[in-house]
């Protein structure tokens, strides 16, 4: 075809030269108007389609692929595969601008290939995040693997394509620079084997909770990569953590607690010591009107005056014998109280407790666990509780012990005139 044009133009008077010339120009231009024509064709036909299929298909994979751009990467491979095999028809005659222009498809070829791929490990990504296993064995730090290696053996492969060098020769030029390789991709390296550690460990999924105050990290695992893990925070701040620092740092993640069926409270009233004493008849028969304490005083009773008989101690004298204290029975109520509570798991600790004594009262613990794990939830049956214990502490004849404030010294002067 090309041997026809040049002596068309040569019978036209133009000379051989010129004639060379004008027919590679001619051909250079039929190639770029017909991977203009079929990517045309690729744009307005081939990408719609798929976009219609996508939508109309029950299934979500396909949608994926059209985010993720698949079919747009494909619309420009196909050109470039149609001038790839149109070449040696344009170009015959001149076979260093058919190399040329060889070498350039295959430099595409290899490019989209890649982003193509990539595009694939994006939709494999999301699909499977969807899942349940996601959360026990992200894959994210994985597939960030593959697309650096993937377009590392991209780039080798087109640097060889363009210089026409094996690939292998490539490869020992970098094995040479093995050094120089490990410093540049110290983070990545450092990032894949802690993404490696936490996987196989099973010390961070998607949606834990996490605390980690060197990195002013506290809230939900919401991304782990091969380079960083993003936790969302409580006042839906972000903060990035360097993967490998979950590995070489302590953090605390509260998985344990949201697995174990319930959320542990853990708080002390401090009670006055002074308020603390003996009952004697008429505050037993008070107690003894209370609900939750009914079934405890009789047995508690019952106990004391059989080990007194027992022992012939004479309780006449308060420190003779066995005695009930308005704290021991106090304590007894928060138990009947907090085990009748319907938010309150019985089958985790449960403890209500005296810690050692303080210059600032006697700490009261209340150690259990509530039943419902939501934050506000859980916020709001610990505050019912301790209005709850607050509010009827008066009526044991305890008080709260608390550091004096300017109302308790205005009374004290106040007092001190009358």
């Amino acid at each position: 075809m090309q041997a026809i044009l040049e002596k068309m133009l040569t019978g036209f008077g133009l000379s051989a030269p010129v004639s060379q010339v004008l027919v590679l120009a001619l051909s250079i231009l039929a190639i770029a108007l017909l991977a203009y024509l079929v990517s045309r064709l690729t744009i307005h036909l081939m990408i719609p389609f798929f976009v219609k299929a996508a939508a109309l298909s029950k299934s979500d994979w396909d949608d994926i692929l059209v985010r993720n751009r698949f079919f747009d990467h494909l619309a420009i491979l196909i050109p470039v595969v149609v001038v790839y095999a149109a070449v040696d028809a344009l170009l015959t005659g001149h076979p260093f601008f058919a190399e040329v222009v060889r070498r350039l498809c295959m430099t595409i070829l290899v490019f989209i290939t890649a982003r193509m791929i990539n595009s694939i490990l994006y939709t494999f990504d999301e699909i499977y995040k969807r899942g349940a296993a996601a959360k026990r064995k992200p894959i994210g730090g994985y597939l960030s693997v593959v697309r650096i290696v993937m377009f590392i053996l991209a780039g080798i492969f087109i640097i060889s394509i363009l210089t026409n060098q094996s690939p292998w020769g490539i490869f020992s030029v970098l094995g040479g620079l093995t050094a120089i390789l490990l410093l540049i991709f110290k983070d990545t390296i450092l990032g894949f084997v802690a993404s490696l550690q936490l996987v196989s460990n099973d010390m961070v999924r998607l949606g834990d909770w996490i605390e980690m105050p060197r990195f002013e990290a506290d809230g939900d695992v919401v991304d782990v990569s091969i380079h960083t893990v993003k936790v969302q925070n409580w006042d839906k701040t972000i903060t990035t953590i360097p993967t490998y620092a979950l590995v070489s740092n302590s953090f605390k993640n509260w998985r344990g607690m949201a697995e174990s069926g319930g959320r542990r409270i853990k708080r002390s009233i401090y009670l006055d010591m002074n308020s603390v004493k003996f009952c004697d008849a008429g505050m037993l028969d008070k107690f003894k009107q209370f609900t939750l304490l009914k079934e405890y005083l009789q047995k508690k009773q019952e106990e004391i005056a059989r080990y007194n008989r027992e022992h012939n101690l004479d309780n006449r004298l308060v420190p003779n014998g066995r005695r009930q204290t308005n704290l021991g029975i106090f304590r007894a109520y928060i138990k009947s109280f907090l085990t009748n509570h319907p938010k309150i798991n019985k089958d985790m600790t449960f403890l209500v407790r005296q810690l050692p004594p303080t210059s600032k009262g006697l700490p009261l613990e209340i150690y259990v666990f509530s039943s419902d794990q939501v934050w506000a939830n859980y916020e709001e049956i610990q505050a019912d509780i301790f209005d709850h214990i607050l509010a009827v502490l008066p009526e044991f004849g305890l008080r709260v012990f608390q550091e004096p404030s300017g109302l308790d010294f205005q009374a004290l002067r106040v007092n001190g005139r009358q």
